[in-house]
């Protein structure tokens, strides 16, 4: 019996050690995130374009005359401060999306794939949703969109492939990639277009890079754009515009 209850205590006393070793290795591991640039950060400032709205974990781009009543829900890439996108969600307000920039736990959007629920609850002025996402948020609002394929209008993939089925769904598909992308898997790409739509668009931007979308500087890995960040979020935002409707 004494040997049975050391044995026991032995293992409580390493299986404590090893909760706090990978408690301590999670938080390590997300306390490293890449940090917007002063651009981001400049962007948050200037509402004299757009009226910009802090509720609880997400932000709100409205542009000044919302009369199509479109929104965009934009889960951000992984370990990546979501301020880093508020300059593409500036640049889409402007030409009339209402976008919601949603901040993930820890920097990660596998820790809140339904966050979009929430901003289509408490926007409900909006009419048309579409949700989109950057690397890791793109593959968890695909995973949201074929949940929820009744509240959408359509998904927009930055860097991104569909982590979940889309394919029996009637939702307007569009994948946007860099050319200098190193990080994205380009092979995961091409395989996973069986869990598009039919109808799915894809569209390659020559020298764009995988951090372009954002301003939180170089990525680790990624390969180097021959664009500006602001150039790439320019084309970005009007193929986005296409897409939807409102060019």
């Amino acid at each position: 019996m004494k040997f049975y209850k050391k044995l026991y205590f032995k293992i409580s006393v390493i299986a404590i050690i090893l909760v706090f070793c990978l408690t301590g290795a999670f938080f390590i591991y997300t306390a490293n995130y890449y940090h917007a640039t002063a651009e981001a950060v400049e962007a948050m400032t200037d509402k004299r374009i757009v009226t910009i709205t802090y509720k609880d974990d997400m932000i709100i781009f409205s542009p000044e005359v919302d009369s199509k009543k479109v929104g965009l829900i934009f889960y951000p890439g992984a370990k990546v401060e979501y301020i880093s996108y508020a300059p593409l969600m500036t640049k889409l307000a402007q030409k009339g999306v209402t976008c919601v920039l949603i901040k993930m736990p820890f920097n990660l959007a596998v820790f809140n794939v339904n966050a979009a629920n929430k901003a289509i609850n408490e926007l409900s002025s909006i009419t048309t949703w579409y949700i989109s996402g950057h690397s890791l948020g793109g593959a968890m609002a695909s995973t949201y969109a074929a949940n929820n394929a009744d509240k959408l209008s359509g998904i927009i993939l930055l860097g991104a492939y569909p982590s979940s089925d889309l394919s029996k769904t009637n939702l307007k598909f569009l994948t946007m990639y860099g050319s200098n992308d190193n990080v994205l898997n380009k092979n995961k790409l091409s395989e996973t277009k069986s869990n598009a739509p039919s109808n799915s668009l894809y569209f390659e931007i020559e020298g764009g890079n995988h951090a372009g979308y954002g301003n939180y500087g170089d990525q680790k890995g990624d390969g180097t754009a021959t664009i500006s960040a602001d150039e790439q979020q320019n084309i970005v935002t009007e193929k986005i515009v296409g897409f939807i409707g409102l060019n």
